[in-house]
């Protein structure tokens, strides 16, 4: 092997900081933020690189951590006011939605719960904060307890973006990875109308006007119809794989294929591998 290849991992720190072979996509952010959207939502089908391109933005944005050393090189290192201005400098909530499926209602909402326990004991700080409200802080501990009800599971992510907000003072960036996991299993197994009762509440909550709200992006494989999720949805753009925007930052071009063919003393093989 001439490359150190990355198979498995889908966690932007744990690729740069093991050294593993990454084709750069980093311009992502440049082109992201070029973009006037409140709300962004980015369907491309699965092995596509979008959990990876949603951990790399956490990485970048989120006002927790130094991310210099991992995206030292790369193509977005060089635009330093946009580093100055971006980089590390704003609380994020990075959510994925993978997990919340099953055979019935009672087994998906209880991986829902167990979900959103998860988001509160990373974010365990928000719960001792004299910046939050009361009123929130007693919902934060029902919801990280799994004791919380129907309202304050559909209330649960506006709840935490709330808390973030008033805890550093300042909007939050919202990235939900795979959010049409709930309703595709649901639909697959007889309970779409339950789950999306749920699930339009859970997410819609954020975006209705939500001065708490920097802004969001969304990933998934498919389209739920705007009236369903993101109704209300100020500054709503929803870019496919059909579409320009940002096609190059999702998946591999058939340059970055040959670039990585060659590095690995493979390039003989790229007519194969075309086919």
């Amino acid at each position: 092997m001439k490359v150190n290849l990355p198979l498995g991992l889908e966690f932007f720190r744990d690729l740069r900081s093991r050294e593993f072979y990454y084709i750069d996509k980093s311009g992502f952010i440049r082109e992201l933020l070029g973009d006037t959207f409140k709300v962004n939502l980015i369907t491309r089908p699965r092995r596509f690189g979008k959990t990876l391109a949603m951990s790399m933005l956490a990485e970048f944005f989120d006002i927790r951590k130094d991310s210099r050393e991992i995206f030292q090189g790369l193509e977005i290192s060089r635009e330093e006011e946009l580093c100055g201005k971006w980089m590390n400098q704003w609380p994020v909530l990075f959510l994925t939605l993978k997990d919340v499926g099953g055979m019935d209602f009672v087994g998906a909402y209880g991986l829902l719960e167990q979900t959103i326990s998860k988001l509160c004991i990373e974010h365990l700080y928000l719960g001792t904060s004299d910046r939050t409200a009361e009123a929130d802080r007693n919902a934060f501990m029902r919801l990280m307890n799994r004791q919380g009800d129907g309202t304050d599971v559909k209330c649960a992510l506006d709840t935490v973006l709330r808390m973030m907000a008033s805890h550093y003072g300042k909007p939050v960036i919202l990235l939900v990875d795979e959010y049409d996991v709930p309703l595709a299993k649901a639909s697959d197994n007889g309970y779409y109308g339950e789950m999306l009762d749920i699930i339009r509440n859970f997410l819609g909550m954020c975006w209705k006007k939500n001065p708490c709200l920097q802004f969001a992006v969304i990933t998934g494989c498919l389209r739920i119809a705007k009236e369903s999720i993101f109704t209300g949805a100020n500054n709503f753009i929803s870019n496919s794989v059909a579409g320009e925007r940002y096609q190059g930052y999702f998946g591999f071009l058939e340059s970055e294929v040959k670039q990585l063919l060659q590095d690995a003393d493979c390039l003989a093989q790229f007519d194969q591998m075309k086919r």
